[in-house]
């Protein structure tokens, strides 16, 4: 089993550390990677996994709303917890609900449950991912349009997809090819962006760093678990969710933080902690499912 867990991680966080030791030498500039794999590769990745004939809807409802639960679960029990670490609930909160189901969550179901897993990995990070750029933004800013979200790529790529296996349009393979090529992309790049992303890691305010960095897995884990028997989920599925309730805080917080000026040193400290802190939640979660 420890081999088996070692085996799943490592080319995780090798890539990871390829890119922190990149940026550390190098100090590159990855805004134009980081937008074209938002705006193209990872909308192809999605588009790719909903269109296929394997993916039924239906058939992933418990799994949405198992992730679902796990976000907002997460947030009702991190409130409370703010104010006993006497931090703004603005501040903690939203990291302890969104998670890195993008750069880690895709890769690592992939590497954790086959390939079969990415449609089921891509549900996890629809419903995160929807979630942030809605409710998140709102907790941050309650006067915030909300509009732009149905213009962004990947929401077009979920509903074009969802389109295509709803109305079972068998598109032509090489076609098909082409975009899951060019979503097979999206993947190392998300980790390798991450690796670059951890240089500007501040531990300055470590201690809401480290206090979320172990309660984000441990809350998201807990709720998980139990909203897999209520459900009534079993085998993969029930597997995957807890997994995702394992999953470090996104590093989409911080750039929200900075934009609304929520406190950004202090969640930049609890994403960047957290990501380190997913070394050894991630082989956790992972001994606990398979």
């Amino acid at each position: 089993m420890l081999i088996r867990i070692a085996a799943i991680v490592f080319p995780l966080f090798a890539i990871v550390l390829a890119g922190w030791l990149y940026g550390r030498a190098r100090r590159p500039d990855l805004t134009f990677a980081n937008e074209v794999n938002m705006d193209v590769f990872v909308p192809a990745l999605v588009f790719a996994a909903l269109a296929g004939k394997s993916f039924d809807l239906v058939g992933y409802r418990s799994l949405a709303l198992g992730a679902l639960v796990v976000v907002l679960g997460s947030g009702l029990l991190a409130w409370p917890l703010a104010r006993l670490l006497r931090a703004e609930a603005k501040t903690f909160v939203p990291p302890m609900m969104f998670n890195n189901s993008g750069n880690m969550g895709l890769p690592l179901a992939v590497l954790a449950f086959g390939e079969v897993s990415l449609p089921a990995a891509v549900v996890l990070f629809l419903v995160s991912n929807l979630l942030h750029f809605s409710l998140g933004i709102y907790l941050l800013d309650h006067r915030a349009r909300l509009a732009s979200l149905w213009r962004m790529p990947v929401v077009l790529a979920t509903a074009a997809g969802l389109a295509v296996s709803a109305g079972g349009i068998e598109l032509w393979p090489p076609l098909l090819t082409a975009i899951r090529m060019l979503g097979e992309i999206s993947i190392p790049l998300l980790l390798f962006s991450l690796g670059v992303r951890l240089i500007d890691a501040s531990f300055h305010t470590w201690r809401i760093g480290l206090a979320g960095a172990v309660l984000r897995p441990v809350i998201g884990m807990a709720i998980a678990w139990s909203a897999a028997r209520l459900l009534g989920m079993e085998g993969q599925h029930a597997a995957m969710l807890l997994v995702f309730g394992a999953l470090p805080p996104a590093v989409l917080n911080f750039v929200f933080a900075e934009r609304y000026r929520q406190e950004p040193e202090k969640v930049a400290s609890i994403v960047m902690i957290g990501n380190v802190a997913a070394l050894a939640f991630i082989p956790l979660a992972l001994a606990v499912a398979l």
